[in-house]
């Protein structure tokens, strides 16, 4: 088995609150800690109303104090909605706290609407164009030859990831020679053609000598199908609202719910929640086992956004089982 990490976005249930969904972060990569995951993520939104994890840094910190092997990162961190100096002096910081720990991945959109990204950075000029740009300025900080001194930051030795669900961030990842990880569990649209622009475009560099995939996977395992279709459509609820224009707090699931939606809502979910294992232990080892042959993945993240803790705390362990068993 490849490595398997995870990615938490600190899911708000309703009826729930953003201090439980902390807690039950650091329980979870606590667990994840013990069963020998290899990372433990979490992803920059802003202004979702499901979604706690806005200030990743502080939650990375969080979280690696709380655990005592496992890397935590950003899965990622939308460089265009910071300065990169900014970036370079909080993950330097982290990096100091916990030395050999900390993984930076950088996102190009803003992850929010037009909006939230005014708010967030007073202005427009910052454009998600110089993406590049930013994240070469990004690393020379952490070379210590950035314009300014990065301090904390400068001879930190932070691994930096391109994240994308397009091919824009596989050719930036190839050029630079650094890993990617592929949005596949929310926009698989694009995934094996970024793979290929990837891994054809490589080029070896100084943080890595051939290309290190690492591709998002969407895992709902229960002690039964049956259990598991039902837990599913908490996710498949908040998708639905979410594209049609209602985002909110993660529901409790529903039984039967993607079959009672219309015909154009299933072949949405069915598109965007392809890269999906859904059942009991021996259905997902085979699911997962099949994607990992499709695609030739070198890593997998782990997402089980439900909306009972324990039944995401199975899912996880579930999925552990696989590592044991490797």
């Amino acid at each position: 088995m490849i490595p398997l990490s995870i990615l938490d976005l600190a899911p708000i249930t309703e009826g729930g609150s953003v201090a439980e969904s902390f807690a039950n972060m650091v329980d979870l990569a606590r667990h994840a800690d013990g069963w020998g995951f290899k990372r433990f993520w979490m992803a920059e939104h802003h202004g979702m109303p499901g979604i706690a994890s806005a200030a990743t840094a502080v939650l990375i910190g969080h979280v690696a104090g709380k655990t005592t092997r496992i890397r935590v990162g950003a899965g990622g961190i939308m460089l265009p909605n910071h300065s990169p100096l900014v970036i370079a002096e909080q993950f330097g910081t982290l990096e100091a706290l916990y030395p050999g720990r900390i993984d930076l991945g950088l996102g190009r959109a803003p992850g929010s609407d037009h909006a939230t990204a005014r708010a967030l950075r007073r202005n427009l000029a910052s454009d998600a164009n110089e993406f590049p740009q930013d994240v070469m300025e990004l690393i020379a900080y952490f070379d210590g030859d950035g314009p300014v001194p990065a301090v904390p930051g400068g001879g930190q030795q932070v691994p930096v990831w391109i994240l994308g669900s397009s091919l824009f961030g596989a050719q930036l990842a190839a050029m630079l020679g650094l890993p990617y990880a592929f949005a596949s569990h929310f926009a698989p649209a694009q995934m094996l053609d970024a793979i290929a622009v990837y891994r054809r475009s490589f080029r070896a560099s100084r943080f890595l000598d051939a290309p290190y995939l690492m591709l998002g996977y969407n895992v709902f395992a229960a002690d039964s199908e049956a259990e598991a279709r039902f837990l599913a459509t908490s996710w498949q609820q908040a998708f639905v609202r979410l594209r049609t224009g209602h985002p909110g707090q993660l529901p409790p699931p529903v039984e039967g719910y993607a079959e009672a939606l219309p015909a154009a809502a299933q072949a949405m979910l069915e598109q965007v929640l392809s890269c999906t294992a859904i059942g009991d232990a021996g259905q997902v080892a085979g699911q997962i086992h099949a994607f990992i042959g499709q695609t030739g993945a070198d890593e997998l993240i782990i997402t089980s956004n439900m909306f009972d803790h324990g039944a995401r705390l199975r899912s996880h362990g579930i999925v552990a089982g696989l590592i044991d068993a490797a």
